[in-house]
């Protein structure tokens, strides 16, 4: 018999990225919203509600992720420090403002659409290459410590996706059209290789179990969002 670990992925809870004007907040410090809150401590309910215990926590030290983890430990009744890894931090982008109208589209949302190829850049900054060569390593580093048996991991939909993708493919293959949705739970149960592990639950979402909010991506939206505050201040 196979013997597995649990993994427990989320993502981080809803932000606003942008102010009034259209401008985007600083990336590290961008804080959670009352939904936000809302859908961490809801993912920590359902923990409690089970009963599961968490050996470890980790975040990518980002504000968002941290006050996420806060949130989940504290709803799910647990006593628990938690450790903050840097090179989980999401995919980083480039100047929005150097981006012409044209390329919009493809600045946003080429990096999460299909298998994404490697040399994909996003919002004119990093490529998706370049963030799996930083997040897989994290991940091995985490899955080769024995000392644990279920984890809590708050992250990016970016990071995320990398994650997910090496767990189903056991490759550096980034599968851009896996729902990472906010707030969003994932459950990996971990064996020895990507080929004995079992990717048990996906975008699970205790506030919108069936998602029925939307039917447009994490990227989509933001991009719609984007358009319509660059329309006002230009205006």
């Amino acid at each position: 018999m196979t013997e597995r670990r649990r993994l427990l992925l989320m993502r981080h809870g809803a932000v606003d990225y942008f102010d009034a004007q259209g401008r985007p907040y600083p990336p590290d410090d961008v804080p959670l919203t009352s939904q936000g809150i809302a859908q961490a401590r809801a993912v920590g309910a359902a923990l409690a509600a089970d009963g599961i215990r968490i050996d470890r926590a980790l975040t990518s030290g980002l504000a968002r992720t941290r006050e996420t983890a806060q949130q989940v430990i504290e709803a799910a009744r647990l006593a628990l420090s938690i450790e903050h890894w840097s090179d989980l931090q999401e995919i980083r982008g480039g100047r929005l403002s150097a981006i012409r109208d044209d390329d919009l589209r493809d600045a946003f949302i080429a990096a999460f659409e299909g298998p994404v190829p490697p040399e994909t850049r996003f919002l004119g900054g990093e490529t998706i290459g370049e963030l799996t060569d930083r997040v897989l390593p994290a991940l091995q580093r985490l899955l080769a410590d024995s000392g644990w048996d279920t984890a809590l991991l708050v992250a990016h939909g970016g990071v995320n996706r990398a994650v997910l993708s090496w767990f189903l493919t056991g490759r550096h293959q980034f599968l851009g059209g896996l729902a990472q949705d906010a707030g969003c739970l994932n459950v990996i149960d971990v064996g020895a290789t990507p080929a004995t592990s079992v990717v048990r639950v996906v975008n699970f979402c205790p506030l919108d179990t069936l998602r029925t909010e939307t039917r447009l991506s994490t990227m989509e939206e933001l991009l719609h969002k984007y358009l319509k505050l660059r329309a006002r201040s230009e205006a």
